[in-house]
């Protein structure tokens, strides 16, 4: 329970009408949830305007209201608070609400397109290996120290966000390790958090079904460094063209990593193979059982962060040794009969670009890959033909299949992924739209010493089919399948 005047700091007020000394027990934005003395947000959204919903909200007991247009008619028993932005204000009223607690612990956020997962969730695996208590808040799941808490998006929602900070703060977390997506940033679901490191991987194409434009999106992610405190350490991948674009007018301290460029922290690969990295940071050379370019540069940045915090880099480089994969990243195993098979969540153009010029790297040539691949319905159709343009470019037999069509008839989401197929390289391509199905069908035609790639769901369990989420596991799928073929 809090009162109200107590939790208004920074929130731009325009107008007050009624008490401001009143109690508020929760902060709400779906009218569904609130109770006696909440006070409710009436924010808009892309399907539904909360200014709809204060009558329910007041009649559910909410005493007090924020929108960013008045009623007509107002209650005189009730404390309306008119705002500018009402998804800024609902962010800094969580945070004010439980306190700041972004500001009691050392918050590190990761944005990018690709490679926010696994360098939180590597960061987070770094620094508890170091002794730390750590938060993670990733795509994957959210941790609180060593307990889990199933992570519904990327970046929650600015009241769920601020209530999982306040749960670390509680139980003794020293840091913790955010992704920061670019819906989050252009919703403003992380104004009020004090980021003591803000780290950019890269930008490629990806979520324009929701930014419209590539400017837009890159724009979203710049926004997130332009409002970074002095106090603040920006680290950007420059070897992407937009790294520096990011930081410019920022306030935060930059500092930069690379590969191809000169940097303040750079890698080099020595060796890339299935059986891992040897790799070269700032003149330290370090093993690694994970694999590929894509996770140098994610190696680099978690080094980066940890040594920019003021850890000892010989510990960190030791700790960045005993890393394993993340769960749905490149995820590998071998069959019994001798096939590679490999589960990654690479979703966009670049990603699965990324993965399979990694095995294209390491393979022997004597040997066939074999990519099953689907794209998402309800997001960015742009993407689609690229994914198949990409996977028939960098494989030898491809079968195009569903992801998580939701609402989306899946025949039609495959049916716009054949206009990237050329013409010459349509004989190595092939459409099975049952995804369990496809999987199958790809087992049976690898051999031994094949690859295997399933590509775009990584650690997900369910596939979403019409609003229905239905279990499904890529990886049991295919150690299940391989496994039987073998009997």
């Amino acid at each position: 329970m809090q009162i109200l005047q107590d939790i208004l700091y920074k929130v731009g007020l325009i107008s007050v009408q009624g008490l401001l000394d009143r109690e508020v027990s929760q902060i709400d934005f779906d009218s569904r949830e609130v109770q006696t003395n909440s006070l409710f947000v009436a924010v808009r959204g892309t399907q539904v305007d909360g200014h709809l919903y204060i009558d329910k909200a007041i009649d559910k007991g909410a005493m007090t209201i924020v929108c960013e247009e008045l009623p007509l008619t107002l209650n005189d028993q009730i404390t309306y608070l008119q705002v500018k932005d009402a998804h800024q204000a609902l962010a800094l009223l969580a945070a004010n609400f439980y306190g700041n607690p972004s500001k009691q612990l050392t918050l590190v956020g990761i944005t990018g397109t690709n490679g926010k997962t696994s360098t939180c969730t590597l960061l987070h695996d770094v620094f508890t290996e170091m002794g730390f208590v750590c938060g993670l808040l990733s795509t994957v799941v959210n941790k609180i120290g060593k307990r889990e808490v199933p992570a519904t998006h990327t970046t929650p929602n600015p009241v769920a966000l601020n209530a999982l900070l306040k749960e670390m703060v509680d139980e003794g977390c020293q840091y913790c390790f955010m992704e920061v997506s670019s819906h989050a940033i252009h919703q403003n679901r992380i104004a009020g958090l004090d980021f003591k490191i803000a780290g950019f991987t890269n930008i490629t194409h990806d979520h324009l079904d929701y930014h419209k434009t590539f400017k837009e999106y890159i724009a979203a992610k710049k926004k997130f460094f332009d409002e970074l405190s002095s106090n603040a350490i920006a680290l950007v991948n420059i070897d992407d063209s937009n790294g520096l674009v990011m930081v410019q007018n920022s306030n935060a301290k930059v500092r930069t990593i690379a590969m191809k460029t000169l940097a303040d922290f750079k890698v080099k690969i020595i060796e890339n193979s299935f059986s891992g990295l040897v790799l070269e940071i700032n003149r330290h050379e370090l093993w690694t059982n994970l694999i590929g370019g894509f996770n140098a540069y994610n190696l680099l940045m978690v080094y980066a962060v940890a040594v920019s915090l003021e850890m000892d880099e010989i510990e960190v480089l030791t700790t960045l040794s005993k890393l394993k994969p993340v769960e749905g990243r490149f995820e590998q195993f071998v069959s019994t009969s001798g096939i590679v098979a490999i589960v990654d969540y690479a979703h966009t153009p670049d990603a699965l670009k990324n993965v399979l010029s990694t095995i294209q790297a390491v393979r022997t040539r004597n040997e066939e890959v074999i990519t099953v691949v689907g794209c998402g319905g309800d997001r960015d159709r742009t993407k689609r033909p690229l994914m198949a343009e990409i996977s028939a470019q960098f494989s030898d037999k491809v079968i195009l299949t569903s992801d998580n069509p939701r609402s989306e008839d899946p025949e039609a989401i495959i049916t716009e992924m054949k206009a990237g197929i050329s013409a010459e390289k349509s004989a190595k391509v092939m459409a099975i739209t049952n995804r369990e199905e496809a999987i199958k069908v790809a087992c049976t035609l690898a051999k031994s010493g094949d690859i295997l790639l399933v590509a775009g769901k990584g650690h997900e369990k369910y596939q979403e089919i019409k609003g229905v989420r239905f279990p499904f596991d890529d990886l049991s799928l295919l150690v299940k399948t391989l496994k039987n073929l073998n009997k």
